[in-house]
């Protein structure tokens, strides 16, 4: 019995340590998105989803690191006060944005060695 649990405990610690990993990866790639996306409106997008979905991925790692104890609750308590407002916060700001009259930028963008490539003087 012992040596199941001490296998438990590995297997427990290694996968929390993956989510772990997995939420600080899609973090990074929504704040690389936002630093790279060209309009307000597609850089809130990859922000407020990549921000949600890689926190509760977080949070759930250290759900599963800390076991069943109070911590854990208030964890998951937490992820569910961010999976409510997360989405209500972007909404916000988007419709703020909208109201105050940002345009969306339209069409696709041309890379400056392309329009080169092309013959095109900008």
């Amino acid at each position: 019995m012992s040596d199941l649990l001490q296998y438990w405990e590995v297997i427990r610690s290694y996968l929390a340590g993956i989510i772990l990993l997995c939420g600080g990866v899609i973090v990074f790639i929504g704040a690389s998105g936002v630093l790279r996306l060209p309009d307000f409106y597609t850089r809130l997008h990859a922000a407020g989803v990549t921000d949600t979905l890689g926190t509760l991925l977080v949070l759930l790692g250290l759900i599963i690191l800390s076991g069943f104890t109070l911590l854990s609750a208030k964890l998951a308590l937490v992820g569910l006060f961010l999976l409510l407002t997360s989405p209500a916060a972007t909404h916000a700001v988007a419709n703020a944005a909208h109201i105050a009259g940002l345009k969306p930028r339209l069409g696709t963008i041309k890379s400056e060695t392309s329009q080169e490539q092309n013959g095109d003087k900008a």
